[in-house]
Order: C-alpha cells, then sequence, then structure tokens
C-alpha cells in the first residue's frame, strides 16, 4: 500500500501542477481573444469536471495495481469509455440547449480533455515502465 500512495500523491502534485498551467493559459487566451463570446459552461466547470475525472481514472488503476492485478490495459479501456460517456453526458444540456453558437464551448471542453487524456496515459506509462 505505500508504493500506492506515493504514486498517488506524485500524480495528485502533478495533476495539480499541469491544471494551474493549462487553465492559466486557457484563461488567458480566452481572456484576450474572445472576450465577446458567451459561454454555456464556466471554464473552472470544465476544469473541475477534468480533474475529478482523470483523478477517479488514475486512482482506480494505481488501485488494482497494488493490489497485484496486473493485467490493466482492459481496466483502462473500459474506464476510458466510461469517461468518453461521462463527457457525453456533461455536455447533454449545451447539446439540448437553443444556445447559439455551441462549437467554441465544444472546443473548449475537448481541448483539455485531449490534454488530460494524454496526461493520464503519460502518467500510467510512466509507472508501469518502472515495474
Amino acid at each position: 500500500m505505500e508504493e500506492f500512495r506515493k504514486r498517488q500523491i506524485s500524480f495528485l502534485l502533478q495533476l495539480v501542477g499541469v491544471t494551474l498551467v493549462v487553465f492559466g493559459i486557457h484563461a488567458y487566451l480566452l481572456s484576450h481573444f474572445a472576450k465577446e463570446i458567451n459561454f454555456f459552461f464556466p471554464l473552472w466547470q470544465i476544469y473541475l469536471f477534468h480533474v475529478l475525472i482523470t483523478t477517479v481514472l488514475y486512482s482506480t488503476i494505481n488501485y488494482r495495481f497494488s493490489n497485484g492485478k496486473k493485467d490493466i490495459f482492459n481496466l483502462f479501456m473500459v474506464l476510458t469509455f466510461l469517461k468518453m460517456i461521462l463527457a457525453i453526458i456533461f455536455l447533454l444540456p449545451l447539446l439540448l440547449s437553443e444556445f447559439e453558437n455551441k462549437q467554441p464551448d465544444v472546443f473548449n471542453f475537448f481541448i483539455p480533455y485531449f490534454l488530460y487524456l494524454f496526461f493520464e496515459v503519460f502518467a500510467l506509462t510512466r509507472f508501469l515502465q518502472k515495474q
């Protein structure tokens, strides 16, 4: 369990760092290049969703790996598929609304989505290579 805890704390610190940097850049770009656009979702809600989902996905895989389940590829694929479904559910109010311009909100959501997905894969690959 000590290995689980060390990996988890390391991951959470890295996740907070990545989130602060990416959120800061994203907010800066929106404040300079998208002042006139009204967004359906506030930026903090999008990042909160990504941080929570990424934390749950990594923690689940880390826990299973720490308990002796070395074959985690199928678990990763199932959790990634679940993450996609949750992303669609998150965007459903926007997609079903009468909101005029939905494209900026979709881009606002999916650019961090893929950055967090890359971060998850990177973090999982790094700890699996150490084994």
